[in-house]
């Protein structure tokens, strides 16, 4: 048996890591502005960690929902703590695109409606209600039915009010588009999303995804503005690499049994991986740390007038040059050993763990200027 081949792989094989580094079987070590796609929020094996995961797997690695897990108890009241959520719910699931799934059902289920507002070049993830609201045509499958969704321009206030209606199920938005190109929402336009759903009864969805978790410097984007969200949706950096994912919902959705449901989600060894993530990020600041670090990134990059756009929050950056930076990314990673994203053909996209530090990103900068200055 072959794997199916849909992935475009670098030829580097990674091994070990630490930190920020990387090392590949060859023993070369790299730089990891990239996080394996933001995942990596707290660093690759922190040694907290990987401690509470291997002490968690020597006592029980899963059981089901059918049984109490005070882990997920003791998850949801630190995500509320440190989230400024406290009054909301979790329901925990596996990955970002489950969590937009099961954020549109409730959704669906609240409102009685089906019409759903997305914005241009969003992206929520590749199952059947995420893909439809993600604004890329050739990922969707003919199943993916996707007539219910109106697709308006990203930040756009006026087109906004127009397309958020009494038909409105719900609204669903990343703070700070990943895929898009670290298209960054104004709080004009979030404000709008919020006035706006409340006047009609729609549901305000927040994709924090990749967004979120202290990547842009506060633990939700939306938080640099006067805004709240009904359901928030997370993953990513939310287990360190451990698969786990979930959607935090306001008080004013009621549970009842049989509503939502998963197998694999907030089991054991994703709820000791979220928990020892939160903990790291409250005793080592980090969500102080991605704005520190972001900050001094953004304004040594602001200097680079070679530069199209810069965009980003935190360590959420997305450097856009007038040409394809795939030559350019291929050098940083083969020649300079730094690993990065894109977003589109023009645009390189920073991930890095929230624990970076000012002598990584001077490193980073340093290549990065050969090759625009």
């Amino acid at each position: 048996m072959k794997l199916f081949d849909v992935y475009p792989i670098n030829d580097i094989e990674p091994v070990k890591a630490l930190g920020s580094k990387i090392w590949d079987e060859k023993g070369q070590e790299y730089l990891d502005l990239y996080g394996g796609h933001a995942v990596i929020s707290v660093g690759h094996s922190h040694p907290y960690y990987v401690k509470r995961l291997t002490r968690q797997i020597k006592n029980l690695g899963f059981y089901s929902n059918s049984v109490r897990i005070s882990l997920q108890e003791e998850l949801a009241d630190k995500l509320g703590k440190i989230s400024g959520l406290k009054d909301y719910s979790v329901f925990l699931a596996n990955s970002g695109a489950e969590a937009n799934e099961n954020a549109l059902k409730l959704a669906s289920f609240h409102t009685g409606r089906t019409k759903i507002v997305a914005f241009t070049k969003s992206f929520h993830g590749r199952t059947s209600a995420a893909v439809a609201v993600t604004d890329n045509p050739s990922i969707k499958a003919p199943i993916n039915f996707a007539g219910h969704v109106q697709f308006v321009p990203f930040n756009d206030v006026e087109a906004t009010k127009k397309a958020i209606d009494n038909e409105t199920c719900a609204v669903i938005v990343e703070g700070i588009q990943g895929v898009g190109g670290i298209q960054v929402a104004t709080e004009e336009f979030l404000k709008t999303i919020r006035t706006a759903c409340d006047k009609t009864g729609a549901v305000f969805i927040h994709d924090s995804v990749q967004c979120g978790y202290g990547r842009s410097g506060k633990f939700f984007s939306y938080q640099y503005y006067k805004v709240k969200p009904d359901i928030v949706s997370v993953a990513k950096g939310m287990g360190n690499g451990f698969p786990v994912g979930g959607i935090l919902i306001s008080p004013k959705f009621q549970a009842k049994h049989g509503l939502l449901g998963t197998t694999f989600g907030g089991n054991h060894l994703a709820c000791v991986a979220a928990i020892s993530v939160l903990d790291i990020i409250k005793k080592e600041k980090l969500v102080e740390n991605a704005a520190n670090v972001g900050t001094y990134l953004l304004e040594q990059l602001s200097t680079f007038k070679e530069l199209k756009d810069l965009r980003g929050k935190g360590l959420m950056i997305g450097i856009e040059l007038e040409k394809s930076v795939s030559e350019i990314r291929n050098k940083l990673l083969f020649d300079d050993h730094i690993f990065t994203g894109v977003a589109g053909a023009n645009t390189i996209r920073l991930l890095p763990s929230l624990a970076l530090t000012k002598p990584d990103a001077d490193k980073f900068l340093e290549a990065f200027s050969k090759y625009v200055k």
